[in-house]
């Protein structure tokens, strides 16, 4: 994950890849990306029915990029290039015109300030219809044998069920990459927890650790995020932490709060917004619920579909949702 800013609810760290053609890739990886050797060429020139979109790789945001582009190619004749870079960089790609549009944007208010109030290179593209939300969670066949592991105040009680080889005579809270910011490893110390973060190591790595665990019936305590797929395979159920009050994740070092929610929006390049035409008139229209996110979602991560075939099962469904976007 890229740094967290304050208030803005969850981030991560994707590889740099590009995508060009009609095919969504579905890619996986961490590092930093170089904007300036990985966008399209195609992103905001003038006359070209092309356009440029940042997909960041969970899966949620493959399904908004995958169904996107499908409609776009398939209902408005562009041709899509889709391009993976951490969220970060993806608003500077953004600023610069190397990418027309994010879709999914977990709130970055110091990028917003710079790019979309000061310089006014980017213009807001309206809400994803989508809240997000980060928290600690247990498997939901754990807290209906005990109902009060769901107050981070009794956490403790339960760290001895919940040590594993890894958390050093301590209770485990599995979180994913390291590369990750988060505010877990505060939040266990400045709430005096019996408790140690251990990374997984990737969010590939935290889905199959979860499963397992599920499949075992054995209690966990992950940090984990809203919408996911994954709830659908592997019911938890949230912790309560301390509730979250505006700023009071300012100081990373001090934080003893949980995480906001966070309604996930969309972002266009201004000069694209403006003459993007049909096209960005479509992605500023582009609105759907969890429900049909994780639908598509399921299809590609669980059913190993393409995400291309994904979104054209979706669309084939979904006529009545998506013609108001094309209109």
């Amino acid at each position: 994950m890229p740094a967290r800013h304050p208030g803005t609810g969850r981030t991560r760290t994707v590889a740099a890849a590009l995508a060009a053609g009609t095919a969504l890739a579905v890619l996986t990886g961490c590092g930093a990306a170089d904007m300036t050797r990985q966008s399209s060429p195609y992103a905001a020139a003038r006359g070209a029915k092309t356009v440029t979109l940042s997909v960041q790789s969970w899966v949620g945001a493959q399904a908004n990029t995958a169904v996107a582009s499908y409609l776009l190619e398939h209902e408005l004749g562009y041709r899509v290039d889709t391009v993976q870079v951490d969220e970060v960089p993806a608003w500077d790609a953004l600023s610069q015109g190397r990418v027309d549009a994010i879709l999914e944007d977990w709130g970055h208010p110091e990028q917003e300030k710079r790019y979309v109030t000061d310089k006014k290179t980017v213009t807001p593209g309206g809400d994803l219809g989508v809240t997000g939300h980060i928290g600690w969670f247990v498997p939901t066949y754990f807290a209906e044998r005990h109902p009060d592991v769901t107050d981070w105040k009794n956490l403790d009680r339960y760290a001895d069920q919940l040590r594993t080889p890894e958390s050093r005579g301590k209770g485990q809270l599995m979180d994913g990459s390291p590369s990750y910011v988060t505010n877990d490893k505060a939040l266990v110390r400045n709430l005096d927890l019996d408790y140690e973060v251990v990374f997984a190591g990737s969010e590939a790595a935290q889905i199959t650790q979860i499963k397992q665990f599920a499949k075992e019936g054995k209690p966990f305590l992950t940090y984990w995020y809203e919408p996911q797929w994954l709830f659908e395979r592997v019911p938890m159920t949230e912790v309560k932490l301390p509730e979250y009050q505006q700023g009071c994740d300012a100081d990373p070092e001090k934080v003893a709060c949980g995480y906001p929610h966070t309604p996930l929006r969309k972002y266009l390049n201004t000069r694209f917004a403006e003459s993007g035409g049909k096209a960005a008139a479509f992605l500023k229209k582009f609105h759907w619920t969890v429900e049909e996110q994780n639908e598509v979602s399921l299809m590609i991560a669980e059913e190993k579909l393409p995400p291309e075939q994904a979104a054209e099962k979706w669309v084939e469904r979904n006529r009545a949702v998506w013609e108001p976007w094309t209109g």
